[in-house]
């Protein structure tokens, strides 16, 4: 058996009046993640950690940020395109694993939510994805509330030789 792993990193800012998405799910916010897509942080660490440990470069590789047809995209497309081609080179999701930096708002209680739509996107069991968060006791521009920066990790797995 064939095993690799990933790592993903993303940062977007955070301003008034945009809608606020992570882990696929809708948040109620006064700030909203700026982004060319929908600029969910947490899914875009997600994509790069499931790229990079199947070596398919990275998600501004195959959904550039300058290509109109991704502007205002559900990044659940995108993970769920994501999961194709890591599937096309033989490999399956094993775990993730994220960490999401974000002073507000307090996001424990949606992520059960997050966990079951990542989960059903990657045609995973629920089991194989885990979320945390912190919030770096406001320093840095995610202490300061000005962005949100997420991290990812992956495991995936090949019986093919």
């Amino acid at each position: 058996m064939k095993i690799r792993t990933g790592f993903g990193y993303d940062v977007h800012r955070l301003e008034s009046g945009l809608d606020f998405w992570l882990g696929g799910i809708k948040i109620e916010h006064s700030k909203g993640a700026l982004g060319h897509s929908d600029a969910d942080c947490l899914i875009h660490a997600v994509c790069d950690a499931l790229l990079g440990a199947a070596n398919k470069r990275d998600i501004g590789y195959w959904f550039p940020d300058n290509d109109e047809k991704f502007k205002g995209i559900d990044s659940k497309i995108l993970l769920k395109e994501v999961c194709k081609i890591i599937r096309q080179a033989g490999y399956e999701v094993s775990n993730i694993d994220c960490t999401i930096c974000l002073q507000k708002p307090k996001i424990k209680d949606y992520i059960p939510k997050m966990c079951e739509v990542l989960s059903s996107v990657m045609a995973t069991d629920v089991d194989n994805v885990s979320i945390k968060a912190t919030t770096e006791e406001k320093l840095g521009f995610t202490g300061r509330e000005e962005g949100i920066a997420c991290y990812a990790t992956c495991l995936i797995y090949s019986s093919l030789k």
